[in-house]
């Protein structure tokens, strides 16, 4: 590290010493013009009252300066009073002193006069015009905070001297880390491509949802190749006036080049870069100006050699065709949500930052958390870490990982909500109707875990994971999912009665809705309607927004898509009625221990239905009956005896 890097220029020193200049300068022309002469001239007297006090003799000595003509008089009187007045230049004024006996003394301001008029009166324009000069500079330093930086870059550069960011932070995306790779080793060494005529690509797109390591994976780039890294949102290119995005553009461009090879990281480029065309008028608008600007910059007359464009976007379906062609982005690096590998190496990086206790496995984690990105994992390992912290332990266990997953996944517990033992009641045989459905349908998924503390906005709720990350959706486990989403419904039919039956199922009957539908209309995976699409949500961009339309058809196909919905339900909800009928002393079982335990894990489920004990902490719970047994009649409840609504979920 070189001396500069050692000892960096501070700002804030730097314009304290210009500031301290200046109110020393202002100090010195007060002095100057005001404070040297009043000292010095007195009293100011009439030029008669100082013929008569002469006449008298009380004047003892006297000092003339002669200025255009007339002579600027001081002196002292006989008792020390000093005066000052102006004689005209006609009176004989010095014979009358000499013959009075007044000490005379003559001061000649001929040949200084001039420029020292000049100087006082230029002086304090000068100064005005310093510190203005000093405030204009200051503005066109920073970039955007005034009229004077508008057309200022807003990119900011990151040395990555402290905290660099390399591959190894990067985990669970091989595929783009590897594509990425090529640049790095370009950056490094860009005589390898150039011996055998291939030319690196300029630019890379990085698509991927929310949270997914976009910006951490151009980080890393950086971070590797060991150069100056420039970093800019789409959004900071556009303003309200007319060309001051691309202004911004052509400055951002001529600092990279200052600092070639770099890289420069646009976030969220679809902020600037949508379709053109898609507004009013001629289309001369200030985004699509900006927009054109660095259409040029990254592939114009003049070819900008060692600065690679990345950027990153979830949206690149509304990217306009110029900016996606080959010669700008030449490549599309898709970053996806990582598998189960990918999440178990991402929760290893993140890991190795809280101290672990010795139960904690990852692949367990990894296993129960499908579809989170790398953001929600980095979530739930800061959530366990606030849970130990908040306990007073010194590691972070099993148990707080466990919680902080059911935290980000169902909600927080709502302890301070206060149920009724009808509506546990109604809530535990909910719960239940769904976790049997769940554990007799042979396409469904693994129940996790079952629970009737109210979670966010539900009163309860059955989660259920894969056992692997699955990429398709199948036919059998569709219907599945609708049997297990009317668990819920039936059971409280078959327990309570008809007329009881709660609004908990609000959002059960939604899910199933919206999956018959897209059955019907997306995936052509009904006899009736055959293998067409009939709903295609096409998005065409208008006025910057992305518009869904819908395709049209007539009545009597729509009708046959409603009737074809209402079957495709109907039937989940007599498959669901028709296996909680068959195992209706299963139901019970599960539902006493809900009330018991009020959360159960998969495991657990199944040995209440085999009529085992729970084991919790050292000492067995009380015995569950096994599914088939006889159960107290006390213990069921009767028939109407729920009367509140319940909001559980599935």
């Amino acid at each position: 590290m070189n001396d500069k890097e050692k000892k960096p220029g501070n700002p804030w020193t730097k314009s304290l010493l210009i500031w301290v200049g200046v109110l020393f300068a202002l100090v010195l022309l007060v002095q100057m013009i005001g404070g040297g002469s009043t000292a010095a001239t007195g009293q100011a007297i009439p030029y008669s009252e100082f013929v008569r006090q002469v006449d008298e003799g009380n004047v003892r000595s006297v000092t003339m300066a002669t200025s255009g003509g007339n002579s600027a008089i001081t002196g002292k009187l006989d008792s020390g009073e000093v005066f000052s007045t102006t004689a005209p230049g006609d009176a004989s004024v010095s014979d009358k002193l000499i013959a009075k006996g007044v000490a005379v003394q003559v001061k000649s301001e001929e040949g200084s006069s001039i420029w020292l008029y000049m100087l006082y009166n230029s002086l304090p324009f000068l100064l005005i015009l310093g510190i203005s000069f000093f405030v204009m500079r200051q503005m066109q330093k920073n970039a955007g905070s005034g009229a004077m930086g508008f057309g200022k870059s807003r990119a900011r550069m990151l040395t990555e001297k402290h905290g660099r960011v390399t591959f190894q932070d990067v985990a669970g995306i091989d595929e783009a880390r590897e594509e990425l790779q090529e640049i790095v080793e370009y950056l490094k060494d860009p005589g390898k491509f150039a011996r055998l005529g291939g030319k690196i690509p300029k630019g890379a797109l990085l698509v991927g949802p929310p949270g997914t390591g976009k910006t951490l994976l151009a980080r890393a780039i950086a971070g590797e190749a060991g150069v100056p890294f420039f970093t800019i949102s789409g959004s900071d290119f556009v303003e309200m006036f007319v060309g001051v995005g691309a202004s911004r553009v052509r400055d951002m461009f001529d600092q990279a080049k200052k600092s070639a090879p770099c890289i420069v990281f646009i976030d969220e480029i679809d902020a600037v870069g949508r379709h053109r065309g898609a507004g009013l008028g001629n289309g001369n608008d200030e985004r699509e100006q900006t927009l054109n600007q660095l259409l040029v910059e990254m592939d114009g007359f003049e070819a900008n050699e060692g600065i690679i464009i990345i950027a990153a976007t979830n949206r690149p379906d509304v990217l306009d065709p110029a900016l996606l062609r080959p010669g700008r982005f030449d490549r599309q690096v898709v970053v996806p949500r990582p598998d189960i590998d990918g999440r178990e190496q991402i929760l290893g990086v993140h890991m190795k930052k809280v101290p672990l206790a010795p139960d904690v496995d990852p692949r367990v984690i990894a296993r129960g958390t499908p579809g989170f990105s790398g953001a929600d994992l980095a979530n739930l390992v800061n959530e366990a870490a606030l849970l130990a912290a908040r306990r007073g332990k010194r590691l972070v266990a099993m148990k707080e990982f466990e919680e902080a997953k059911d935290k980000v996944l169902m909600g927080t517990e709502r302890k301070s909500m206060v149920m009724t033992e009808d509506e546990k009641r109604m809530t535990a045989y909910h719960e239940a109707g769904h976790a049997i459905v769940a554990l007799h349908e042979p396409a469904s998924d693994p129940i996790h875990k079952a629970t009737i503390i109210p979670r966010g906005r539900a009163l309860g709720m059955v989660m259920r994971l894969p056992e692997r990350d699955s990429y398709s959706y199948h036919r059998d486990k569709m219907y599945a999912n609708l049997a297990v989403s009317m668990g819920g419904r039936v059971a409280e039919e078959v327990i309570f009665g008809y007329q009881k039956v709660s609004s908990g199922a609000s959002s059960d009957i939604q899910y199933a809705t919206t999956l018959a539908r897209d059955m019907v209309t997306r995936w052509g995976m009904s006899d009736a309607l055959g293998p067409l699409q009939y709903a295609e949500p096409e998005e065409e961009v208008f006025l910057g927004y992305s518009v869904n339309r819908t395709r049209h058809m007539s009545n009597e196909t729509a009708q046959a898509i409603d009737k074809e919905i209402r079957r495709i339900v109907e039937e989940g909800y007599e498959r669901a009625k028709h296996l909680l009928d068959e195992h209706r002393d299963e139901l019970e079982a599960l539902a006493q221990a809900l009330l018991e335990y009020e959360t159960l894990s998969g495991d657990e489920i199944k040995k209440v239905l085999a009529g085992e004990g729970i084991d919790r902490g050292g000492s067995k719970g009380p015995s569950i009956p096994a599914a088939g047994s006889s159960i107290p009649k006390a213990k069921r409840p009767k028939p109407g005896a729920i009367g509140g609504p319940a909001t559980a979920g599935t």
